[in-house]
């Protein structure tokens, strides 16, 4: 794949530059400084090309190594013979580059390599104003007297080009990729190329010819780390130098166990291998505490130095490390884990204890795959039923279902004691619920075990999972009910607590007590700090705490938590698409549509290897679909629900309310409003009889702002028993639109942006907009269509069906209106009736009259004044 790398990500340098080159003619100019490959080059380049567009003469020469060696060397291709008068040869050479040319650029890359005739030339084109100059020169490379004093006398500005930014990297990977690139990839390669323009595309291109890199629906991730081709290979080679032995020692050791102590580094290798190891830049050595601690200069350096290392090498200096680190007491918090990572490619005999102590460790900071890689090999090592439960509750999230069932039957004929079976039994039903979406053999398999189990305490942990189990089903009375039997008892488990505060949240968050959610979040994020195999059930418990926050209305804490645990995950495999979908769904509830589309894509792309990954698969589409049906692009919502609709998942049927809600949305983007009041007012009732009145509020607002007027009663009487902003807001909506009431409706939409919820403040305003002109009111409706375009634009342009009506105002019903856009979208009259659940005859009359308002006669004129392309109906 040939990949074009534009300039992108230099825009303040490249304007410094371009005015700098501006400011005097054939006067002055500029050096760029900056460390090899960081982009200098390709932006003195761009510089120059706009010098060239405005009629500037560029010249432009490149000074090398071999050309150091020549008088004038540099300037060879540009000047012809300038005789053998060595006093005049300076002057001839200016004369010659300028040419008699009005405007003159002189451009040296490289210009540290200058020969000092070369240099001498360039001083006397600068002091002389003979022509403008732009240098690059490259940071830490001693340059000529005659260079290095322009800008030390300010005769030349300099500008340092410093590394991208990681933003400035997923910007310019995008533009070179052309799509969106997944914030795990492009933050991988940032990392590793630390912003070295060079560097990043050696990485990618070979990343890309690998087939390491993939577009993957319609989002670029890697399935792998990017390979270090022969070409960054021996750019790396270069940039670190000829390496003798001892420092080679050193940049090997790191490279296989960085950081490491000084003292212990020195201790490996020679000390005085390891100064000058960082006298040539190639280590850096920082206070840690009271420690010093060494590591590699640049990542790179380390994946260079591991593609170099032999494997027998490796496995030996492994070896060293970790015997020196249990020499000095492996006393750091992290010591054990490390030893335990270098024991497994080391020639060191396997030590079961410390293994799953490490895999424990691994599992409880959020690297799965890394803890089942340790459990494994405890388990090998002799490491019991410990070991074996590691392995099967790592499995369980990053193997394949027929490995994890595999690894839960070794689980199982390993329990002797009743306190193993329960924990046995939850790790199976952990899988049989969520991982293979059987949550009612989940149930009876609790039920079994429990009954198995005669020690009340014993039975706790399956208790607990009963009410996590139920409260994910949107069952909260009986999710509470388990919950306050682990509460009430003496001395529960960490484990038990954590899954039963998940069980608590979920019934707070769904039946709209979100205030009383804090004791339980406190309680259960401390039981995960002491859990050993649930901590990584912090993850749902913060999620089902968004989820709370939420339906509540309480948006600012929603982003800020959902950013915070972002951050937390992002690095981890699975916990990055699982931190997608948090953050998008908290984009999408402030009504930041594009972020959230471009989070919620990344985590489906992402998450497609894990499966279902405990459901979070499902989520992810639920919201997704939602957020394309709200901007009206009705192709990729279609296909998203479509998505939806393949991949159920039963044990998240807390949310299957909200799937109504997005099956609604879509309706919506569609033109059928009908349909989306019906669907919204669906999802309602499935919320409201199973007690979760917080979501019955989410739906029926969602049906206010498809234009129902029917609903205001039942909201007002949900304001008085829902916790947060949210209900209060909505009833407020309800009763405005209900009343006909504008100015209401605007104090509803001042509401509902206080809160945050953009998108419903600019329906609620695009409804007054629409009551107002149906009045005759026509400075007020503009008014009030101001404000709902003002947040729309805050929401990205969103198309809900109040937005696009009051966008595009026509003398219709809503009725008709609905039945125009449908003929619109290519609909016939008959899948129209089918649709809306209405005779033809009802159809044929209702486009009748519209065509008699609208002066229209067909389905693409209607379009035309829709302002929507025609789409065949599926």
């Amino acid at each position: 794949m040939g990949l074009t790398w534009p300039l992108v990500g230099r825009s303040e340098e490249l304007r410094l530059a371009d005015a700098a080159m501006r400011r005097r003619p054939n006067a002055g100019g500029l050096v760029l400084a900056g460390m090899p490959g960081v982009g200098k080059t390709r932006l003195a380049r761009e510089v120059v090309a706009r010098a060239g567009r405005r009629g500037v003469t560029v010249r432009w020469a490149i000074a090398t190594a071999s050309s150091r060696g020549l008088p004038l060397g540099a300037f060879a291709g540009l000047l012809a013979d300038l005789g053998q008068d060595k006093a005049q040869v300076l002057q001839r050479a200016a004369e010659a580059l300028v040419a008699g040319r009005d405007r003159v650029i002189v451009a040296v890359d490289d210009a540290h390599l200058l020969d000092d005739l070369s240099a001498a030339l360039v001083h006397m084109l600068v002091v002389r104003h003979s022509a403008a100059v732009l240098t690059t020169v490259r940071s830490g490379e001693p340059a000529p007297d005659a260079i290095a004093t322009l800008w030390k006398d300010r005769q030349l500005d300099r500008l340092d080009v410093r590394p991208l930014s990681e933003a400035e990297t997923v910007a310019l990977l995008e533009a070179v990729l052309d799509g969106q690139v997944d914030s795990g990839a492009a933050g991988q390669l940032w990392t590793m190329s630390q912003g070295n323009v060079l560097f990043l595309r050696q990485l990618v291109d070979g990343a890309v010819d690998g087939g390491t890199l993939l577009l993957d629906r319609g989002v670029w991730r890697l399935t792998e780390p990017p390979p270090v081709t022969p070409g960054l290979a021996e750019l790396l080679a270069v940039r670190m130098g000829g390496l003798s032995e001892p420092v080679r020692e050193v940049m090997d050791t790191l490279a296989l166990a960085e950081p490491l102590g000084v003292r212990l580094l020195s201790g490996l290798t020679d000390p005085a291998a390891v100064e000058r190891a960082e006298d040539a830049g190639l280590i850096q050595v920082e206070a840690d505490g009271q420690r010093l601690q060494a590591r590699l200069a640049h990542p790179l350096y380390g994946e260079a130095r591991r593609g170099e290392m032999g494997r027998l090498r490796a496995r030996r200096l492994r070896s060293r490390i970790a015997e020196a680190l249990v020499n000095t007491g492996a006393r750091r918090a992290d010591d054990p884990l490390r030893l335990a990572v270098l024991m497994l490619d080391s020639d060191l005999p396997p030590d079961p204890v410390l293994l799953t102590a490490a895999a424990e460790r691994c599992s409880y900071l959020g690297d799965l795959p890394l803890a089942r890689r340790l459990a494994l090999v405890a388990v090998r090592a002799g490491g019991g039923f410990r070991a074996q439960a590691m392995v099967a509750n790592t499995t369980l999230f990053v193997g394949r279902p027929e490995e994890a069932e595999a690894e839960l039957a070794a689980l199982a004929r390993l329990a002797e004691t009743d306190a193993e079976l329960v924990r046995a039994t939850v790790n199976r039903a952990t899988f049989v619920a969520w991982i293979v979406a059987r949550p009612a053999e989940a149930d009876a398999m609790i039920a079994g075990a429990a009954a198995r189990v005669a020690d009340a305490e014993q039975r706790l942990p399956l208790v607990a999972l009963k009410s996590m189990l139920d409260g994910e089903l949107g069952q909260p009375a009986l999710a509470e009910r388990s919950a306050a039997t682990v509460f009430d008892a003496a001395a529960p488990t960490a484990e038990a607590v954590l899954m039963a505060c998940c069980g608590m949240l979920a019934a707070l968050g769904l039946t709209g007590r979100a205030d009383r959610i804090g004791p339980y979040l406190a309680r259960g994020i401390e039981a995960s700090d002491h859990s050993t195999e649930r901590s990584s059930f912090r993850v749902p418990l913060i999620a089902l705490q968004l989820h709370g926050l939420r339906l509540a209305g309480y948006l600012d804490e929603l982003v800020t938590v959902a950013t915070e645990t972002w951050e937390q995950l992002r690095d981890i495999p699975l916990g990055a698409q699982i931190g997608c979908y948090l953050v998008g769904e908290a984009e999408l509830a402030r009504g930041r549509v594009a972020g959230a589309i471009r989070r919620l894509r990344e985590g489906r792309a992402g998450i497609e290897p894990f499966g279902d990954a405990g459901a979070w698969r499902y989520a992810i589409l639920v919201a997704l679909t939602r957020a394309l049906a709200v901007t009206g692009d009705l192709d990729a919502a279609r296909l998203a629900l479509a998505d939806l609709e393949r991949h159920p998942h039963p044990g998240l049927a807390m949310m299957a309310a909200e799937a109504d809600l997005a099956r609604a949305w879509v309706a919506a983007a569609e033109g059928a409003t009908s349909r989306a009041v019906a669907l919204a007012r669906d999802a309602a009732t499935h919320a409201a009889d199973r007690g979760q009145s917080a979501t019955e509020v989410l739906a029926l607002h969602a049906a206010v702002c498809f234009g129902d007027h029917t609903v205001a009663d039942r909201l007002a009487h949900l304001a008085s028993i829902v916790d947060g902003p949210r209900a209060p807001a909505a009833s407020a909506h309800a009763a405005a639109l209900a009343n006909g009431d504008s100015d209401a409706l605007l104090v509803a939409s001042e509401m509902l942006e206080r809160m945050g919820d953009l998108l419903t403040a600019a329906d609620a305003a695009a409804q007054a907009a629409e009551i107002r002109s149906r009045d005759g009111r026509r400075g007020a409706a503009h008014t009030a269509a101001e404000r709902a375009r003002r947040l729309s634009e805050a929401c990205d342009g969103a198309r809900t069906p109040a937005l696009v009506a009051t966008a595009r105002p026509l003398p219709l019903t809503d009725r008709e209106r609905e039945i125009v856009t449908l003929a619109a979208r290519g609909l016939s009259n008959r899948r129209i009736a089918e649709r809306l659940m209405v005779s033809v005859r009802t159809v044929e009359g209702h486009l009748y009259r519209a065509s008699a308002k609208l002066g229209a006669t067909n389905r693409s004129e209607y379009a035309q004044l829709l302002g929507i392309d025609p789409v065949e109906d599926e």
